[in-house]
């Protein structure tokens, strides 16, 4: 229902030292919303992104998911986070790299095996089912990225910067992939 919020964040801040990365941030993200968070290099950003994925713990205020606190288990299952920097395992296959991730997020059997033929076939990358990581071009690499984050098809995806050092033919289809995502 596009009425639920989604995401919550009510006036969290967090210094690191004398720092300040963020000020009352307040923010509140509906359902099945496509949202970007723009601003300069040190905006707090990042800080923000990591404080709802439970990377940095806030000074002060909440933040929610489907209503639930950050570092509950609900939460957490309903969260896929993709990082900017690719998190992925260069010398196993896209296979391997995704029943690894499949299984941090708790699938197995069957469930596994559907939800990595989903992501190869959505990232477009079925065909490289087989191939190793580091032999893939950097706009493989990035969807097999984004794949990996949202494999256990979370309600909420995080993606930070996912466009970053590709061409504009993979840009394209990795913002077909989150148009696929959103509908």
């Amino acid at each position: 229902m596009a009425d639920t919020i989604a995401l919550k964040i009510a006036t969290v801040s967090k210094t690191f030292g004398t720092v300040t990365a963020l000020t009352n941030a307040s923010l509140d993200i509906r359902e099945q919303i496509c949202f970007g968070l723009l601003g300069p290099n040190g905006a707090g950003k990042t800080t923000l992104i990591r404080s709802i994925v439970g990377r940095v713990r806030p000074d002060s205020g909440t933040i929610t998911l489907f209503g639930a606190a950050v570092n509950s288990s609900a939460a957490k299952a309903s969260l896929g986070w993709v990082p900017q920097d690719l998190a992925l395992y260069p010398r196993l296959t896209c296979r391997e790299n995704l029943q690894a991730f499949g299984r941090y997020q708790g699938l197995r059997g069957k469930q596994l095996q559907d939800a990595i033929a989903w992501s190869l076939d959505w990232a477009g990358l079925a065909d490289r089912t087989g191939s190793i990581v580091q032999t893939l071009s950097g706009g493989m690499k990035r969807r097999l990225n984004i794949a990996a984050g949202i494999i256990h098809r979370p309600r909420l995806v995080l993606l930070d910067e996912p466009t970053a050092g590709v061409d504009p033919q993979s840009r394209n289809r990795i913002f077909e992939m989150v148009a696929d995502l959103r509908s």
